[in-house]
């Protein structure tokens, strides 16, 4: 893919963006570019030549109409909780901020289906159709403030992944304005769909590279009526997930399964605050199992089985959180872990996934690339799943070693991945940062079919440039 050249926003597009949009909604306030050329990946920023904050479909098709025109690039931007860069304006041009789009427009209840606008932050969209008796799942670590439209960028998880499904099991239908402005659907309101090839899969992960999504159609379901949730602590880490893949193989499938290294758990409780719980010296790492359905003697058999399977992998004495208070704590425990590590020293988080079987030998590898290149990781994840988040910390590591040395072993832990069957990122997404390790899991034939679809949607290159492929 050759290089681009795009146009700058001049005075005379700022004076045309406002007659289109709205003065309210484009700014060029310096804090207002601070502020949106930041997402949560380590520290970078990059500014956006203008912010603009549509409100409807057609203020954003009448944009992107212009933009197209004009050749000047457009960042789609969520709510900025992104770990992977795929929402910094690298190329500069027109930061979109889709927060104005935040309605949940519809709760069918006949149908268990949910209608709403990329802005609505996740949490409020899950406590929403609770109130309906019902259910979505995809619960990310930062659920509180990231936004569904981000979340259908990167078809995040979290920890109900491991039964229920990410964020791609649950789109029905996506509203989408393409680069040069039109707008379309990319499928049908049905559980079934057989009908030409499916854009909607497609546009889902597509971190913003094919177009704006406005609205989402999503799959509901019945709300779980109950949940038990234990602690499971090991004196070895690779114990511990050697007990994961022994849970599923004895025929029980939880609602949750998440992995915390102690220094992941120490550093979380210390960052969290508030919370009661004393780490025993001699643990080394802890599995947070959670199972939930209708009926409770069912619940309390699967748990039997799993401390049966857990104490045969050499744990310590299993601890069960016996209130909503306990759960809660637990939760926000797992929950502040990314946002603990990030306060404790500069660090660079990879999103690893590898077939559930293979996570011992995925821990054990980053353990010793770490050693072989001299840094320091924190991990952490969604075990059940196979999804192992490193955190590699900076620490006393020179400059020198960080900037040159640690790529290195960021390539090979994505080799190891690979080796093990698995990826190199299961829910964080490409983005930026991860971009030039693409090659690592694809060949060039398959990495060109991409940049060949991408070139078909967004013909000029102008959607989230310099994202996914180098």
């Amino acid at each position: 893919m050759t290089e681009l050249s795009y146009n700058s926003v001049t005075s005379i597009t700022l004076a045309e963006l406002e007659e289109m949009l709205g003065s309210d909604a484009v700014t060029v306030d310096k804090e207002q570019l601070d502020k949106y050329g930041q997402d949560e990946t380590e520290d970078l920023c990059y500014h956006p030549e203008v912010v603009v904050k549509p409100y409807n479909v057609e203020q954003v098709s009448e944009l992107m109409k212009y933009c197209h025109h004009h050749r000047i690039p457009v960042t789609t931007r969520g709510a900025g909780t992104g770990l992977s860069g795929g929402a910094l304006p690298i190329k500069g041009g027109v930061l979109l901020s889709m927060e104005k789009f935040n309605r949940i427009l519809d709760i069918d209840t006949r149908n268990l289906q949910g209608t709403v606008e990329p802005g609505v932050i996740n949490y409020i969209f899950q406590e929403e159709v609770k109130k309906h008796g019902l259910f979505y799942p995809p619960d990310p670590a930062s659920w509180g403030s990231c936004s569904l439209g981000g979340n259908i960028a990167h078809s995040s998880g979290g920890p109900k992944a491991v039964k229920y499904g990410t964020t791609r099991d649950y789109v029905l239908n996506l509203e989408v304005v393409l680069a040069n402005g039109e707008i379309i659907w990319t499928g049908a309101d049905t559980l079934k769909y057989s009908t030409g090839y499916n854009l909607t899969h497609l546009f889902v992960g597509s971190e913003g590279t094919l177009g704006v999504v406005t609205k989402i159609v999503f799959k509901l379901i019945p709300l779980p009526k109950h949940d038990l949730l234990m602690l499971v602590p090991f004196h070895s880490a690779e114990k511990a997930c050697e007990a994961v893949g022994a849970v599923f193989k004895a025929g029980i499938t939880p609602s949750a399964m998440e992995f915390m290294e102690r220094d992941a758990i120490a550093w979380s409780i210390k960052y969290a605050g508030e919370v009661n719980f004393t780490i025993k010296p001699e643990w080394e790492a802890l599995l947070l199992v959670e199972v939930d359905g209708n009926n409770m003697d069912v619940l309390y058999a699967d748990c039997e089985v799993i401390s049966n399977v857990m104490q045969q992998h050499e744990c310590d004495e299993i601890l069960f959180a016996d209130t909503a208070d306990q759960k809660a704590a637990l939760w926000k425990i797992r929950r502040k872990v990314g946002e603990a590590v990030k306060s404790n020293s500069v660090y660079k988080e990879e999103d690893t996934v590898v077939k559930r079987a293979e996570l011992p030998k995925l821990l054990r590898g980053v353990k010793e690339i770490g050693k072989k290149y001299g840094f320091n990781s924190v991990c952490y994840g969604h075990a059940g799943d196979g999804n192992l988040h490193v955190n590699i910390i900076k620490g006393n590591m020179s400059d020198n070693d960080w900037n040159m040395k640690l790529p290195k072993g960021i390539t090979e832990i994505f080799q190891l991945c690979k080796e093990l069957g698995g990826t190199i990122s299961g829910e964080h997404g490409i983005g930026l940062v991860q971009k030039k390790y693409m090659p690592i899991v694809f060949p060039k034939h398959q990495l060109d079919l991409m940049k060949n679809i991408k070139k078909v949607f967004d013909p000029h290159m102008i959607l989230n440039p310099g994202k996914i492929f180098e």
